[in-house]
């Protein structure tokens, strides 16, 4: 069988990978020169905390064990078993943390509620002052800025792969071929659209307007640390933002607890994660309105470095780089992603949200195994 992928973000690498590990051929199109997209302008997250029960938790365990085993042949995603730790003050926040540790799921995820003096045995840089802290010992990590080239190269030493990039795929052909706008036709047994954030042009074309928009954020990178980060970390508003903490202590904790004023403007939450290089990916905000901001605002960043610095109980290093993303989140926020077939051989896989480098091998997988690849 061939398939013609469209789009090299993580979701379009993954289809590719499941294509060519069911022994088949892959033609994997990008209009860059390599993707440039939320692919690359995230934590590097594997974030199995924070889902909801049923199928996002289910999704997120498989592509869990489904990193692990691809991180194992290709060293270069630096995938690492680091877990989290979410550091709480105060009864509110405690009693969140609590509540998750009550749920069914909680030992699938990994939950575990830990003395301050306990979550320093995990991660000794949290000097800062804080009453609890949530552990999830099935989050992970991996380099969101190298990934999709190790993929690539590990794809590449199969003989059954190629990359064609600076190419955008301007039409569908048929029932199942694709035009470039170098206008050559690629024709294969399945093509799957893996457009990212792109969701005009092509993708309105082909399949209308569909149930995705688009979710701006704003991130950071440091200096290195100095010292491990042996966890990635979250602040307690990472609770209002995933579905895994609704319960009546949440709505306790957002009614007797305002966010800070910024905090709740840009609608953040601290997440943060070490990279191999020893600095800190850090953030971050949400826009939903369109039309997005073109520039990036310095309150959310002041306010990401009160936090952290107050969990470190230390400056922060100097931060480096900047910068925003955009990337497609299914309007049902219930839902894992978008798939839609649009032609007899051709599918559209798009709006995992903040999920897409969490879940992409177990999506992938899922469009492999439904299209009988």
């Amino acid at each position: 069988m061939k398939v013609i992928v469209v789009g090299a973000g993580v979701v379009g690498t993954m289809h590719a990978w499941q294509a060519v590990e069911r022994g088949h051929e892959v033609v994997h199109i990008e209009r860059e020169a390599e993707a440039r997209g939320a692919s690359l302008r995230n934590f590097g997250q594997i974030w199995v905390s924070g889902r909801a029960g049923g199928e996002e938790l289910d999704t997120a365990l498989r592509a869990r064990e489904l990193w692990e085993g691809i991180g194992a042949r290709v060293p270069d995603l630096g995938f690492r078993a680091i877990g989290s730790l979410t550091p709480v003050r105060g009864a509110l926040e405690l009693a969140v943390a609590e509540a998750a540790v009550a749920r069914e799921d909680a030992a699938a995820r990994g939950y575990k509620l830990l003395t301050p003096a306990e979550a320093r045995a995990v991660n000794p840089a949290l000097r800062g002052e804080f009453d609890a802290a949530l552990w999830c010992e099935r989050d992970a990590a991996v380099e969101p800025r190298t990934a999709q080239l190790a993929l690539r190269q590990a794809l590449l030493a199969s003989g059954r792969y190629t990359f064609l990039p600076n190419r955008e795929v301007r039409e569908v052909v048929g029932r199942n071929g694709v035009r470039d706008d170098h206008g050559d036709v690629h024709t294969g047994d399945a093509v799957v659209l893996c457009t990212g954030a792109s969701l005009s042009g092509l993708v309105r074309e082909v399949a209308g307007e569909i149930p995705v928009r688009r979710v701006r954020l704003q991130m950071m990178q440091t200096d290195p640390l100095g010292e491990p980060l042996t966890t990635s970390v979250a602040d307690a508003d990472s609770f209002r933002y995933y579905p895994a903490y609704a319960s009546p202590a949440l709505d306790a904790l957002n009614s007797g607890q305002a966010q800070d004023p910024t905090a709740a403007a840009h609608k953040m939450q601290l997440l943060m994660v070490q990279r191999l290089d020893g600095g800190l990916t850090i953030g971050d905000t949400h826009e939903y309105e369109h039309p997005f901001a073109f520039d990036t605002v310095e309150e959310p960043y002041e306010h990401l470095v009160r936090v952290v610095e107050s969990l470190l109980g230390r400056p922060l290093p100097r931060i480096r780089r900047r910068w925003a993303g955009v990337y497609a989140q299914c309007t049902d926020t219930s839902r894992v992603v978008h798939r839609q077939q649009v032609r007899d051989a051709v599918w559209l896989v798009t709006g995992p949200g903040g999920r897409g480098m969490t879940c992409s091998p177990a999506i992938a997988e899922t469009t492999a195994n439904e299209l009988a690849w």
